[in-house]
């Protein structure tokens, strides 16, 4: 069964060449992590990102992370994808992990259209008889045709959002960490890319998304996490957890989540 899980995870940042002042430390309240100046070095500072993150996700689980900029948000999404070691504690995944924070990884412009699928399917963890096979459907959904054959420097940016797009989401994961949500490019791509976003999240056994959107957060995610400063403040069904986040933050109702 498709799972990852987050034990005790910390995360530290280590900045050298800094001179820490009362003024800066005393920013840290209003921004994300905990910054610590070493002892008997002041010129080299800590900020600690996460700090004790327990998380555990299994099959149907759609995990929201929800807070403001600097809550830690983005640094969790690096560390379920394996961008990040973690600093102390353990991740452990049973299942691919497949992270879309960039459509085109390993696009080359000199390459052709069929280069780079290739190129970017293996950096989506692809095999090469998985690329093969695929290939066909993303060239049909790319809409590009005889294109494919030249090279992708010879694109519009919207011929190239297709193709990165048609490439992104032909992918098999299990567990499934986005940054926002895909860029489908041009209006009459629109629904096209519609059903493929919803087939890829269909396909995935476990989803972790990040988004500015709760409107989009709610839509894809049943569970969610609030971030506030590297730590977990409050967990649970989704609903419950926006309640909180707006109820801290004195948001509106149609205010997104910044960060």
């Amino acid at each position: 069964m498709t799972s990852i899980t987050l034990e005790n995870v910390v995360v530290d940042f280590t900045i050298y060449g800094t001179q820490m002042t009362f003024r800066s430390e005393l920013m840290h309240r209003a921004t994300g992590g905990f910054i610590r100046k070493e002892q008997g070095n002041k010129r080299r500072v800590t900020i600690r990102a996460l700090d004790g993150i327990n998380l555990s996700l299994k099959d149907g689980d759609r995990l929201a992370l929800i807070g403001h900029n600097g809550a830690g948000k983005s640094t969790l999404l690096k560390v379920f994808a394996g961008v990040y070691e973690p600093t102390g504690g353990r991740v452990l995944a049973n299942g691919r992990v497949s992270a879309l924070f960039n459509l085109a990884p390993g696009w080359d412009p000199e390459d052709s259209g069929y280069e780079n699928i290739t190129n970017c399917g293996m950096f989506f963890g692809m095999s090469r008889e998985e690329i093969e096979r695929k290939t066909p459907e993303i060239a049909e959904v790319s809409g590009l045709g005889s294109y494919l054959d030249l090279p992708t420097r010879t694109y519009s940016a919207g011929m190239t959002t297709r193709l990165a797009f048609a490439i992104a989401t032909s992918i098999e994961p299990g567990i499934l960490v986005l940054d926002e949500g895909l860029s489908a490019g041009d209006a009459s791509f629109a629904e096209m890319a519609k059903q493929r976003i919803n087939a890829l999240l269909s396909r995935s056994r476990i989803l972790i998304l990040a988004s500015h959107s709760l409107e989009l957060l709610q839509s894809w995610c049943n569970i969610a996490i609030l971030l506030e400063r590297g730590r977990v403040v409050c967990s649970g069904p989704i609903a419950e957890v926006i309640e909180v986040y707006k109820k801290e933050h004195a948001l509106p109702s149609h205010q997104v989540a910044q960060g």
